[in-house]
């Protein structure tokens, strides 16, 4: 099959997937940018891969490993560690249904009402669902436990207060103000200050990945999954303003290895259309509402066997169900 042939049978399939975008078309100067794109990591990509250069494995999960308060047990919790060497060299570029979902995604934010955002206000986001833990017990036997992540945050907007959160009824403040923010703890201002060129965007991001994820750490993903999986982060941290949030979602269709998966659940129970990334036998995703293109969660699920589960076990799912901003932290918009 042509690479002609192929985009068209993806576009087929992002059409039967998906209702006829409620917003205009992207202008065709972008389709054909994204198109040429994709032709010279194709390209770049065949002139570079050699067996002799392909990258080696060096792990699956990233792993954190702390006391448990019961028992004596210790605990290992699943997290997204994203970090060490590239996507393999014949990684090919995000497939055109991946694209499609993406720029609908892109122009649904993009034409989102702007809000009125100052100082001393906070972001607001409420999440439901679960990560997974690996507990070892008296006998060294390893069992697999979930953790609700089911909770509300307010982080101050400007990073000049520290974060409230609110988890099984009770309330805590962080330890730490947030201050200017990062990509690892975005405020509302450090993602209205982000790029809004999704190539310079994307740059940013990966050289950070690159810089401290990059070949010579002791990291087990490489710059592009962990790309992927940063713009995830920041795109369901709470509010992110219309521009940030569409450079976002065209930033991730440039990544490598992105594709679609037609039919997923996420953690409240909403039915949609995820992209998603695999990387060492586990697949992120982002689910979509169909109908809005409005990021409704993400979740990690299996696809190879592991001391995780068998293929198939959604180890981690995280859904957002509220969200905005507030002018005082421990209210609700």
């Amino acid at each position: 099959m042509s690479l002609e042939e192929r985009e068209r049978s993806e576009r087929e399939q992002a059409c039967r997937m998906l209702p006829p975008a409620p917003c205009p078309e992207p202008p065709a100067g972008r389709v054909e940018a994204r198109r040429e794109h994709f032709l010279t990591e194709i390209d770049r990509q065949t002139r570079s891969c050699s067996p002799r250069r392909a990258p080696r494995s060096r792990g699956r999960w990233g792993l954190a490993v702390g006391a448990a308060m019961a028992a004596g047990a210790a605990v290992v919790v699943l997290t997204l560690d994203s970090t060490s060497s590239d996507a393999p060299l014949n990684t090919p570029p995000a497939s055109a249904a991946s694209v499609e979902l993406l720029e609908r995604a892109a122009l649904a934010a993009a034409t989102t009402p702007q809000t009125r955002v100052r100082a001393g206000q906070y972001s607001y986001v409420k999440t439901v669902g679960h990560t997974s833990v690996l507990s070892e017990t008296k006998s060294g036997d390893m069992q697999l436990l979930r953790e609700s992540e089911a909770m509300e945050e307010w982080t101050s907007v400007d990073g000049s207060e520290r974060t409230l959160q609110r988890k099984n009824g009770s309330d805590s403040l962080l330890p730490e103000t947030p201050g200017r923010g990062s990509l690892n703890a975005p405020t509302y201002d450090f993602l209205a200050a982000l790029p809004t060129d999704p190539d310079a965007l994307l740059k940013q991001i990966r050289d950070d990945a690159q810089k401290n994820h990059g070949a010579g750490s002791d990291s087990t993903t490489g710059p592009d999954q962990e790309a992927f999986v940063t713009i995830g982060d920041l795109l369901r941290s709470g509010v992110t303003p219309p521009d940030t949030a569409a450079s976002l979602y065209r930033a991730a269709a440039l990544i490598p290895g992105v594709d679609i998966v037609p039919d997923v659940v996420d953690a409240a129970g909403r039915k949609g259309v995820a992209v998603a990334r695999t990387h060492e036998g586990e697949r992120t995703e982002w689910i979509f509402d169909r109908s809005t293109a409005r990021l409704l969660g993400e979740r990690i699920v299996l696809v190879e066997d592991s001391a995780w589960g068998k293929a198939g076990t959604v180890v981690t799912s995280v859904a957002v169900t509220n969200s905005g901003i507030v002018d005082e932290a421990g209210r609700i918009p």
